[in-house]
């Protein structure tokens, strides 16, 4: 299609502004040469944003199986509570005197989500999920720097955590322990108690892991840490499976960093906005980034007395939490729970149909998630993960997330949005098992996917070395 530059045309113009209410200001132009904006009419206008819109999939275009990531319907009211004007039209700066509405959204959230883990104090500065991983890594510093034990230094993480736990890691300071999974896809007890000891700050965990399988040693490993001295870090990207069921501060968990816009309900496509909130046990409060709220004779903000400093301008993404709590208000504790649980069902109900056609990477029963490797496939018929995924845009069939984890080879993650429908699942079923049989039959046509989108598949090698970001006025 083309772009809104290309659309443009001398002479054409729409004027959607209201006239000026206030004294205009004229500034002294200093360019060089006219500045360059499209000239386009109001119909043209509508045309492109349209045709935009034609071309991005989403929850409303089909089937999304990442569930998780907050790729599944989301209720509209939590759109209309985030737009009103007392929410968006607040500013930062305010008194606290007149912000009191914001600030009990800010207090109630909090009591809600640290019911919901297990935690009894909570932060919402951090923008997003790995910057959420940092901060809980700077509890657990601070927490060790406050009892003077600098030896600690160490932190552990399985081979199957996501890849930003490593990164936020390094980041923090510390040094990593990578131990490997089992055979089974679960924490090798042994190799832990093997790497264990007086310089082991914490452990990194997502419960349930990234095969989509709930640790069902947790409390014993969580103890293991405990009893060297360490601290225990839950990662919350698959709270998703469990909200409303079982708690990370029940499992012995320190501290956690929630996804606000995954688990509860912003759209997580399009690059943000983000939500990463980290909550904490009441030994690790003291060390929280400032400002929390407290309510006296009314709601205020107060700096925790050690607190690491701000880890964000001000108090997080404030919208996000409105939506979070709209959410969660609307859903309630027996929602929360049903929501969580009709995930599981749903990814157990197509892992069960899909596992005759596909190599699963565990057997039994799953979370909300499930692996398969198509391994086997690849060396059978040289069609690889890549391959599927690029053939389910044909059947307008958004891709699951690909190559992930990395202790699986060719891997495709399935997360079954508790939204959908069990002819839904059918449905995509289907496709999945005449992809399959594609790859047996003409396996040449899957690997020329996608034929049926606006774009055709890409160098993708030339699209992350040489990017083209932006349009280039020639002049």
């Amino acid at each position: 299609m083309k772009l809104i530059f290309e659309r443009s045309s001398i002479g054409q113009q729409l004027s959607l502004l209201p006239p000026c209410d206030v004294p205009v200001y004229e500034l002294q132009d200093k360019r060089e040469r006219d500045l360059k904006l499209p000239s386009v009419s109001e119909n043209e206008l509508s045309r492109h944003y349209t045709l935009l819109a034609e071309q991005t999939f989403g929850i409303n275009n089909g089937f999304y199986p990442l569930g998780s990531c907050t790729m599944k319907y989301n209720p509209k009211i939590n759109e209309e509570m985030a737009n009103l004007p007392n929410f968006t039209q607040i500013h930062p700066l305010q008194s606290e005197a007149s912000m009191q509405g914001c600030l009990e959204v800010l207090s109630l959230c909090e009591a809600s989500l640290c019911e919901i883990t297990g935690m009894d104090n909570m932060t919402f500065q951090p923008a997003a999920g790995s910057h959420g991983e940092f901060v809980g890594l700077l509890l657990i510093k601070k927490y060790h720097q406050s009892r003077n034990n600098l030896k600690r230094d160490k932190i552990i993480v399985p081979d199957s955590a996501h890849g930003t736990n490593p990164a936020s890691v390094a980041m923090a300071g510390f040094s990593i322990i990578n131990i490997p999974s089992t055979a089974d896809g679960y924490i090798d007890l042994d190799v832990l108690r093997s790497v264990v000891g007086d310089d082991t700050a914490g452990f990194m965990l997502t419960n349930p892991n990234t095969l989509g399988l709930f640790e069902t040693n947790i409390v014993e490993i969580t103890s293991i840490i405990h009893d060297a001295g360490g601290l225990c870090y839950y990662d919350g990207a698959n709270l998703n499976a469990i909200m409303g069921i079982a708690r990370p501060g029940d499992m012995g968990f320190d501290c956690v960093h929630l996804n606000l816009h995954k688990t509860f309900s912003t759209p997580h496509g399009g690059g943000g906005p983000g939500s990463g909130p980290v909550g904490c046990k009441k030994e690790l409060s003291p060390f929280l980034p400032g400002y929390t709220v407290i309510k006296e004779d009314e709601y205020r903000f107060q700096k925790p007395k050690q607190s690491m400093g701000m880890v964000k301008s001000f108090y997080g993404n404030f919208l996000v939490v409105v939506r979070a709590l709209t959410y969660i208000l609307q859903l309630g504790s027996d929602g929360i729970a049903l929501s969580a649980a009709n995930a599981t069902l749903n990814a157990n109900y197509m892992k069960h149909l899909l596992k005759e056609s596909f190599e699963m990477s565990n057997e039994g029963l799953c979370m909300h998630e499930f692996v398969m490797t198509l391994s086997n496939l690849k060396k059978e018929t040289g069609v690889t993960a890549l391959d599927i995924a690029k053939g389910l845009l044909d059947y307008k069939i958004h891709p699951p997330t690909m190559y992930f984890p990395l202790i699986v080879e060719e891997a495709l993650m399935v997360e079954v949005p508790e939204t959908e429908s069990k002819t839904d699942i059918e449905q995509a079923v289907e496709v999945f098992k005449k992809l399959k049989e594609i790859a047996l039959t003409d396996p040449q046509l899957l690997k020329t996917a996608p034929h049926k989108t606006p774009v055709r598949r890409l160098d993708e090698v030339a699209a992350a070395r040489k990017p083209i970001l932006r349009w280039q006025e020639e002049l």
